[in-house]
């Protein structure tokens, strides 16, 4: 899990600061593309903030995946010459981005009362509890989803290639840069219907005050996020077998 979190910046000149700096600057483009030129909806809030709590969500989920989808292949090496759980790998990988994930959190609320103290009024409420919920909900769907991406790898080396396109385009369909609400009776289902939402509307209205969001489809999410992370890890373990044979 050290490894992890420290390899990501060493020998950079900034280092652990890129934590914190990635997250802005992703969210300055987005204010600047989505806000300000296609002058999308933020649910009344400032468009930085907003754009910001979506960013530290998708973030967290997009690394799960992805990170875990090259298990195998990554650690090819290790896994060759000693015997260990290899589910140790995955479980690593979401520690040191919890981490990550608290990090930037935590620049989400020094924003938060930012804006407060400077009259834009943003109500965190009482589902802030929910955060490690939702936080376990994102880290079994990223993991599951990786895990199973990770074990086809072994035989189809060429979807490596294509996980961060598709983490790319899944943003699109996820109200990451556009909140739930503004979307229309015509794709309002196919939106529902990706697990992602209820989370990332959640978080936003725990720490923002707004988003679309109910009991019923957190249970939705948390559902399908179980399921996924059980095949995922029946398939990683079956593949780990013999996965030596296959590298």
């Amino acid at each position: 899990m050290w490894r992890d979190f420290v390899s990501v910046y060493k020998q950079t000149v900034l280092g652990p600061l890129w934590y914190l700096i990635q997250p802005v600057l992703t969210t300055l483009m987005f204010t600047v593309v989505f806000g300000r030129i296609a002058n999308l909806s933020s649910d009344g809030l400032p468009h930085f903030v907003f754009y910001l709590a979506g960013t530290v969500v998708w973030t967290y989920f997009a690394t799960c995946l992805t990170k875990n989808s090259n298990t195998f292949v990554q650690n090819a090496a290790l896994f060759g010459k000693v015997y260990f759980p290899r589910l140790t790998v995955p479980i690593s990988i979401l520690i040191s981005n919890a981490v990550t994930f608290a990090i930037q959190l935590a620049l989400l609320v020094v924003v938060v009362v930012w804006f407060n103290l400077h009259g834009t009024s943003i109500r965190p409420n009482y589902a802030v509890a929910l955060t490690p919920l939702l936080l376990v909900i994102l880290a079994s769907l990223g993991t599951g989803l990786g895990l199973i991406v990770s074990a086809a790898t072994v035989k189809y080396r060429d979807l490596q290639q294509l996980v961060a396109f598709a983490v790319q385009l899944f943003m699109y369909a996820t109200p990451v840069i556009y909140p739930a609400s503004m979307v229309g009776p015509r794709y309002r289902l196919l939106i529902q219907a990706n697990p992602l939402t209820p989370v990332v509307e959640g978080f936003r209205y725990a720490f923002l005050g707004v988003g679309t969001v109910s009991a019923g489809t957190l249970a939705y999410s948390g559902a399908f996020a179980a399921v996924v992370l059980l095949i995922g890890v029946i398939i990683f373990s079956r593949v780990e077998r013999t996965f030596v044979d296959l590298a």
